[in-house]
């Protein structure tokens, strides 16, 4: 994507103003911009804006409307809102606000349009950067934010297994990762979940293997889950269930733009990014309720529901990333109703059972506007995976914890790695939200950047 960023000494200063600040920003004001403010009632109401004009008929300088410092509800991507209603331009921030650094990183992703199927021209218009902010790791961000956006919003006819592996390919070919793709007999034998869910598609399933960085290094591996499209399979989705399926490899667009951020910033990581990509669809092949696979670990498992699919998948990626002992692995996917119930689409519940982990990501997805919730894994129901013909069932009985009860699921498949992350992700913003734009979303990835560069700089 093209910067955002530039450096200019005649770039049109942008005014962060709140209720209680505007009538001290008002007298500093010159007359006749104080009476233009004043004669088009700017309040300074969270959103709103103003370009004020010089007496040569140009923008002198733009206010823009925040929450008040202290407000519990303030939103730290509020001037992410900027690109969409500013004129062509170049601007600066002429006075801080709540956060510089977020605020820069909103401007750039409220500058985001997905274009691929009709002309959505991009704002032209350039930031400044604040001096305390670093352009280049702001930049890092946004455009591994703009990859995952991209991934999602693409539809399934343009974005299915082979496609999502040719966008993980060019990846890796970008930053000398090496590159492979277990696909056909050898997917079935090696890999029989993922073989299952995927076999009834005429777009084979295949497994993407990428590795980057130093084998010194300590060792990070990523698992995203790529099920490119849902109907539900045989246990089949209404089809207002299936309407926005495409944003079922969510989990494999974001562990791509998070390598795409440690890659980029060279982390001193031994990166391994794992994605079992599939198309869950329907025919005379597709596999059934109560049918019996043996898992790459060897684990049996019965299905209870075809549409439990993705953690079927992710159970196989898993077995395999476990299997080299990992310092960290982290699972990412678009999983269950039931997180969306319990936490809404902006707040992706975690699990881990280290306390460590689990706190430092807690701080770095607040300190990041990322936001993640902990949720327990919590031992009494795992009996619930019981199965009376199988060692475990993908879909227990009953409508309860269903989000606990998945991220149990894909415990089992984790034995060897030394702390394990698995989060719940939705991928999607249903309603259009300052630099959040309806449609697909990066979610987690940057709190989990965060918290990676802390550790591995």
């Amino acid at each position: 994507m093209p910067s955002v960023f530039e450096t200019s000494s005649t770039a049109t200063p942008i005014t962060f103003v709140t209720k209680s600040s505007w009538d001290q920003v008002a007298e500093t004001l010159p007359p006749a911009q104080r009476q233009f403010a004043r004669a088009s009632a700017f309040a300074a109401k969270p959103g709103s804006y103003l370009a004020l004009p010089a007496t040569d008929g140009t923008i002198a300088q733009v206010l823009f409307g925040l929450e008040e410092e202290d407000a519990r509800s303030r939103d730290l991507f509020r001037p992410g809102a900027l690109p969409g209603l500013l004129p062509p331009g170049t601007y600066r921030f002429a006075n801080a606000p709540h956060d510089a650094r977020l605020a820069a990183l909103a401007f750039a992703l409220g500058c985001y349009r997905f274009a691929r199927y009709r002309k959505a021209d991009r704002p032209e218009i350039r930031l400044v950067p604040p001096d305390s902010v670093d352009a280049a790791e702001i930049e890092r961000i946004a455009d591994a934010a703009m990859l995952a956006r991209d991934l999602i919003n693409t539809p399934s006819n343009d974005m299915g297994p082979d496609e999502l592996a040719g966008a993980a390919q060019a990846l890796a070919a970008e930053f000398g990762a090496s590159f492979s793709c277990t696909v056909g007999e050898k997917l079935a034998k090696n890999f029989p979940l993922i073989h299952a869910v995927g076999m009834a598609s005429s777009r084979a399933p295949r497994l993407i293997d990428i590795v980057w960085g130093d084998p010194d290094h300590p060792k990070v591996t990523l698992v995203g889950k790529g099920v490119c499209f849902d109907t539900g399979g045989l246990d089949l989705k209404p089809s207002s269930g299936m309407l926005i399926m495409k944003k079922d490899m969510g989990g494999a667009a974001n562990v791509l733009a998070l390598a795409r951020m440690v890659m980029d910033a060279k982390l001193k990581v031994r990166l391994r990014v794992l994605i079992p990509a599939v198309e869950n669809a329907v025919a005379g092949n597709a596999f059934r309720p109560l049918d019996i696979f043996t898992s790459r670990k060897g684990i049996t498992v019965e299905i209870g529901n075809t549409d439990a699919e993705g953690r079927l998948v992710l159970a196989d990626a898993l077995a395999l990333a476990d299997e080299e002992k990992p310092d960290l692995l982290i699972d990412l996917g678009t999983l269950t109703g039931a997180a969306r119930v319990a936490l809404g689409p902006d707040l992706p519940p975690f699990y881990t059972h280290d306390e460590t982990l689990a706190a430092d990501l807690a701080r770095c997805a607040m300190r990041e506007n990322d936001p993640l919730w902990r949720m327990p894994l919590w031992p009494p129901y795992d009996a619930w995976l019981d199965s009376k013909t199988a060692t475990i069932t993908n879909a227990p009985s009953g409508g309860f914890a269903g989000s606990i009860t998945c991220a149990l699921f894909l415990q089992r498949f984790v034995e060897h790695a030394k702390s394990w992350l698995h989060v719940d992700i939705y991928g999607w913003t249903p309603s259009a939200k300052p630099a959040r734009p309806e449609g697909g979303e990066c979610q987690a990835a940057r709190a989990i950047y965060a918290l990676l560069s802390e550790r591995y700089a």
